[in-house]
C-alpha cells in the first residue's frame, strides 16, 4: 500500500495514483490520481474508487521491497 501504480482500465483508459486500499473483489482506492487522456493531456482526479471488474492491468511504478531474502534450499 502507499505505492504509486499505473492502471489500465477497460475502454482503453489509463490512470496513475497512489494505492490507499483494496478488497477481495480487487476494488481499489487511489489517491492523487491522474487520468492520461492523451500523450500531452492529463486530468487530475484526486481520490477515486475503481471497481475491480474494470481493471485490465496493474503496474507498480515504485520498488515494492527494499530487500528480498534468498530462497530457502
Amino acid at each position: 500500500m502507499d505505492k504509486k501504480l499505473a492502471i489500465k482500465l477497460n475502454g482503453n483508459r489509463h490512470i496513475t495514483g497512489t494505492l490507499r486500499g483494496f478488497d477481495q473483489f480487487m476494488n481499489l482506492v487511489l489517491d492523487d490520481t491522474e487520468e492520461q487522456v492523451s500523450a500531452s493531456e492529463k486530468n487530475e482526479l484526486g481520490m477515486v474508487v475503481i471497481r475491480g471488474n474494470s481493471v485490465v492491468t496493474i503496474e507498480g511504478l515504485e520498488k515494492l521491497w527494499d530487500y528480498v531474502p534468498p530462497p530457502n534450499r
